[in-house]
């Protein structure tokens, strides 16, 4: 694990009330993934998953007005129900990606990578994410899209899921 960089990361870090599994099987199943990733009224249309160091992690986001967003990243570790690491920097077998254009109506382009971490609590789990990023720039860019309230949003979803 890395170190915290004040300047460069963001974090969510909240104990939720469901078991590890349950939040594994949320990051790891494409179809779980797709009912909870996006915060609505934003949606997750496709999923791929490779669930492997170099596999591709691949996600298709469609905004309320029907515009799309392909995200290609790659798995960098995979520790069943404990540790899920991956980036937008690495496509599928470690390749690099070049960052997409950026348009006027469009969102900042920049790379980072996702750490989690699931930690079984007495009363559930410990879910920490964290977002490391090249530059404050693209940490400021990346909070400004909404990481904190989008992030758990979309935490909020996925607990949802296994709740009555």
């Amino acid at each position: 694990m890395n170190t915290f960089d004040a300047d460069r990361d963001l974090v969510l870090d909240r104990e939720v009330p469901v078991p590890v599994s349950h939040l594994w099987t949320g990051w790891t199943d494409p179809t779980t993934l797709m009912k909870w990733f996006c915060p609505l009224p934003f949606l997750t249309i496709e999923c791929d998953i490779d669930l492997r160091p170099g596999g591709a992690f691949r996600t298709v986001m469609q905004s309320p007005e029907g515009e799309t967003f392909d995200n290609l990243g790659c798995f960098l570790e995979v520790v069943p129900e404990s540790r899920l690491v991956w980036t937008s920097a690495l496509g599928p077998d470690f390749r690099p990606l070049d960052l997409k254009p950026v348009t006027a109506d469009g969102p900042p382009s920049f790379h980072f990578t996702c750490e989690l971490t699931f930690t079984a609590t007495p009363t559930g789990s410990r879910y920490h994410a964290r977002g490391l990023h090249t530059s404050v720039e693209d940490r400021a860019a990346h909070e400004a899209m909404g990481f904190t309230d989008g992030w758990g949003a979309a935490l909020n979803q996925l607990v949802a899921l296994w709740k009555p």
